[in-house]
């Protein structure tokens, strides 16, 4: 009997989950908005707008990367759509106007407050969803990889009066690409070395006279990067403990974190707020990880735990789990205590298609990669996942495909 009734608890729990997600892929609305203000470059806009809007909505901003339009980051922004639909937030999934797709982050209007090019009118996008949507003017964030995170960085330093934060994935410095062309061969391949007083400079003269607050950042780098060499990340270091007025030594350092290699820092300012976070992703290419629950983390819009891959409790002991999805493969890494773990995958009405072998870590770090040819032939966009941690189990978790 108590058999029975834990079964169907169970099934009753997994229907519950599978409810949630068709809301999820079904929630929002994405649509292109147009006349919203002064767009020299005739930058366009697209709008997500989840189903459930919050009474004062933060703005997220969602730069794509060369090559790339609107539509591939939109289609590729599940972690912040989720976020969006659970937490009522805004996205703007801006479209440069460039032939190649890359945004102009050289020219000396875009590295100008109000000066005109692609940023301006990203500007004027948030502008208008805060004047007619009644989102928070002091809850706008922004990201991107590659030229995304390089508009990232001139968001950032140009528009301080508009964003609260940002995250960028394999950027370089504001300023770092400013010349006659739209693409800077000495930035990209990391012959350009300045002083912090030289690289903060240029932010400030972005926007002369500006004394307000300025936006906190997250940057992402790969040791392997070939297309825009990882110095640029101890560049845009050095520029941004200068504007942020940090501390040059970081106040944290943590090793293998998310992945086995990877390093995280942090950098706090007088007041003792962590201003920058770096996240050195070792022998990865330009190509790097997104971890994109992680910048929602950083930004502050990750207040769903049954959303974001994080922590599990069981009894007294804390399961660490970071989950990251990206083309062809899934990769779980664990953190605990030394010894052994495996993993076990379940389908929503409870079957057990795969078990993935046991590994001993002496470090409490397992690291686990998943081929998402093996999950696809479940037919079937979400998984459950049991992790035990010497022989016994210690927590479950959703995955998303």
């Amino acid at each position: 009997m108590n058999r029975q009734f834990n079964q169907t608890n169970l099934l009753a729990f997994l229907i519950l989950l599978l409810l949630q997600s068709i809301q999820v892929l079904q929630a929002g609305t994405y649509k292109e908005v147009t006349n919203f203000g002064e767009n020299p470059g005739n930058t366009r806009m697209f709008l997500y707008t989840p189903d459930k809007v919050a009474e004062k909505p933060p703005i997220l901003v969602v730069c794509h990367w060369c090559h790339g339009t609107a539509n591939d980051c939109y289609n590729a922004s599940y972690w912040y759509c989720s976020y969006a639909d659970k937490s009522g937030y805004y996205v703007i999934f801006p479209n440069a106007p460039s032939s190649d797709g890359c945004w102009d982050v050289a020219s000396v209007e875009a590295l100008t407050h109000n000066g005109g090019g692609d940023p301006l009118g990203i500007a004027s996008m948030v502008r208008h969803v805060i004047k007619n949507y009644n989102a928070d003017s002091a809850r706008v964030y922004v990201t991107g990889v590659s030229s995304g995170a390089m508009m990232t960085n001139v968001l950032l330093g140009a528009y301080p009066d508009l964003f609260a934060a940002g995250s960028a994935f394999a950027g370089v410095p504001f300023g770092c690409f400013s010349g006659p062309n739209s693409w800077n061969d000495d930035c990209a391949k990391g012959r350009i070395t300045k002083t912090a007083e030289e690289w903060g400079d240029l932010v400030r003269n972005a926007f002369p006279g500006y004394t307000g607050k300025r936006p906190k950042i997250q940057m992402w780098h790969g040791t392997n990067d070939e297309v825009l060499s990882f110095h640029n990340l101890g560049e845009a270091v050095k520029q941004w403990t200068n504007v942020l007025g940090a501390d040059t030594v970081p106040s944290s350092v943590e090793n293998d974190v998310f992945q086995s290699g990877w390093t995280r820092r942090h950098y706090k300012n007088s007041g003792g707020e962590v201003v920058i976070e770096t996240i050195v992703e070792q022998d990865q290419p330009h190509n790097l990880q997104v971890m994109q629950q992680e910048a929602l983390s950083f930004l502050g819009l990750d207040q769903l735990t049954d959303i974001r891959s994080g922590s599990m409790l069981k009894k007294d002991s804390h399961l660490n789990t970071t989950v990251v999805i990206s083309a062809g493969r899934i990769a779980v890494t664990v953190r605990s205590s030394p010894g052994t773990a495996s993993l076990s995958f379940f389908t929503l009405d409870g079957r057990n298609f795969l078990d993935v072998p046991e590994k001993y870590s002496s470090t409490g770090m397992f690291s686990f990669t998943i081929s998402g040819n093996v999950l696809s032939l479940q037919a079937s966009n979400l998984y459950i996942v049991r992790v035990t941690l010497n022989g016994a189990a210690a927590g479950t978790f959703k995955v998303p495909m």
